[in-house]
């Protein structure tokens, strides 16, 4: 019987053990990881009525183009898709024609070949073993879902790109490490990638880095939700239909039922 107490006292001893040293980890995780507040700007397609900007949209490309595509891919993004955002067929083509890609032909022979509408934008780096040796160890991350899958996606990414800055006297920074105020831990491996007048923009816009973030954030946020656009309108229809019904719900009940309660005066 004593046994049997003791038994049950050490298995209560560990269950609060257990408990106490989880809620210790879960407490210091979140002290840890404390959430980075990033600037908040006023995006088009924010709201429930926000519209992508087309023109922007367009010099976000430009950007990923000329500065993000020699290191990051966008794997699930077709060239055809680019005609949802203002190119017509012929520029979609010259576009796509830049790249190339290895098909198979017919005798199952591995040929290159020009990139066509249909197929999806080239990888910079063959595989991801490549994209490591030629990255330090480290590996770019394919920006198709970035800013969807990021907490506060736009403000977060256009806080990123416009975060680096000189780091604080005591703040020792590795070599092949970059300070961005921005990051967790405020140490990232990607060297500041937007410089004033780092493309030339065929609009004639200014390339602020400022504006160069924001265009390329507009163009991402799009590449990460294509149908955004399409399902805020279908939101807005389902919600005026539903008004509508209401009210002839409303109506027809009171007219349904005023027999009755006249019956009853």
């Amino acid at each position: 019987m004593f046994l049997k107490s003791i038994k049950k006292v050490k298995v209560c001893l560990i269950f609060i053990s257990t408990f106490i040293s989880v809620f210790l980890i879960t407490n210091f995780s979140f002290a840890a990881g404390d959430k980075i507040s990033y600037p908040q700007k006023e995006w088009t397609f924010s709201g429930i009525t926000g519209t992508f900007d087309r023109a922007s949209q367009q010099r976000g490309l430009q950007v990923y183009k000329e500065v993000c595509s020699g290191c990051h891919g966008l794997r699930l993004l077709a060239y055809r898709n680019l005609k949802a955002i203002g190119y017509n067929d012929n520029e979609i083509k010259a576009f796509a024609a830049e790249n190339t890609v290895n098909t198979i032909d017919d005798e199952g022979e591995v040929i290159e070949r020009a990139a066509r509408p249909s197929d999806k934008f080239v990888s910079p780096y063959p595989n991801q073993q490549s994209a490591r040796a030629a990255n330090g160890g480290a590996y770019p991350p394919d920006l198709s879902l970035i800013v969807k899958a990021r907490s506060d996606g736009a403000n977060y990414l256009h806080a990123l790109l416009t975060g680096y800055v000189d780091a604080p006297s005591e703040k020792k920074v590795p070599d092949g490490m970059y300070y961005n105020k921005y990051y967790s831990g405020n140490l990232i491996g990607m060297p500041q990638p937007l410089y004033e007048d780092g493309v030339t923009y065929a609009d004639g816009t200014k390339a602020t880095p400022e504006q160069m973030a924001k265009d390329v954030t507009a163009f991402l946020a799009w590449a990460s939700e294509p149908e955004l656009e399409e399902r805020k309108q279908t939101g807005i229809a389902v919600i005026l239909f539903l008004l509508v019904l209401t009210l002839l719900s409303y109506f027809a009940m009171k007219k349904i039922w005023a027999p009755i309660k006249n019956r009853h005066v």
